[in-house]
């Protein structure tokens, strides 16, 4: 994911537009902070704060290669054969006494083991499982997010089509029928967990760290967008009026996005976002509001 900068009055402002920007939670995103405001007379800060931000990649998890395992089983043998060895052998009876005991097979010692693997079979390895990575695509994301999204949709024993939408790294896969609203959910919190369950069923099981995947069950998001883009508009048109700010409900970092940029282009109007997730909200303020 590309890096790109926000600018504000201050760093922790210009970090929160960056999070309702990338439609992330503080967790999911990385800053580099570019310039900071400097402290003048009478407390007041002098400049802006500039950072520079992305969607944190996603982690990988790594596969245990079962080669790996077969040494710890044989040298759990061994040692087991090298204890029962090292236990003392019984008398000898009277009648043999003048033979002596027979000779005992000496205990394996670490060097009767079995050869451990040898480095170069372990860079074997991690080479194949490294460029397997690397070679993952979009397409690929999309075509397991869209198998992920068809058996489920089964398993409710729903009727539906899935569409896969490809813009670049940009993914988002749309979901036709009727009847869906039980995969939505109240305010689209089914959906949004649907979401974050293909994208850990496609990017994280393929190692992607580039791709952005976006799920969109029966239109919902299309028809929330128009929505809010619509409320958005009427409140900054009340605020221009009043001059009053006016703070918004609580929204998901996805929804504060839309609204911020439904206002990034009207004049005489400022968005910011305060608070903390899941009250985090919108307030819509005069440009010239400090």
């Amino acid at each position: 994911m590309e890096w790109v900068e926000f600018t504000a009055r201050t760093l922790e402002e210009a970090k929160d537009l960056a999070l309702d920007r990338l439609g992330v939670a503080a967790d999911d995103a990385e800053f580099e902070v570019l310039a900071e405001p400097k402290p003048g007379l009478f407390g007041r800060l002098r400049g802006e704060a500039r950072v520079r931000a992305r969607v944190r990649p996603a982690q990988a998890r790594q596969k245990i290669d079962r080669r790996e395992r077969r040494p710890r089983k044989a040298a759990a043998a061994a040692a087991e054969g090298g204890e029962a060895a090292a236990k003392p052998a019984k008398a000898p009876t009277k009648d043999r006494v003048h033979a002596g005991p027979k000779p005992r097979a000496k205990p394996r010692q670490q060097s009767d083991q079995p050869d451990q693997p040898e480095p170069a079979d372990t860079e074997l390895v991690t080479p194949q499982r490294t460029q397997e990575h690397n070679d993952v695509n979009a397409r690929q994301v999309g075509d397991e997010a869209r198998k992920f999204i068809d058996e489920l949709v089964a398993a409710f024993s729903f009727t539906g089509t899935t569409e896969l939408i490809e813009d670049g790294d940009d993914l988002e896969i749309r979901v036709h029928g009727d009847n869906l609203g039980l995969l939505v959910g109240p305010r689209g919190t089914t959906l949004q967990a649907v979401q974050d369950l293909a994208r850990v069923a496609s990017q994280r099981r393929l190692g992607d760290h580039d791709t952005r995947l976006r799920i969109d069950i029966g239109g919902y998001r299309q028809r929330r967008k128009e929505a809010l883009d619509r409320f958005a508009l009427q409140m900054a048109e009340e605020v221009k009026q009043s001059g009053v700010a006016r703070v918004l409900e609580p929204m998901s970092s996805a929804d504060r996005k839309i609204v911020h940029d439904a206002l990034s282009g009207v004049e005489g109007i400022a968005t910011r976002s305060e608070g903390d997730d899941p009250y985090r909200r919108v307030v819509i303020t005069p440009a010239n509001d400090g």
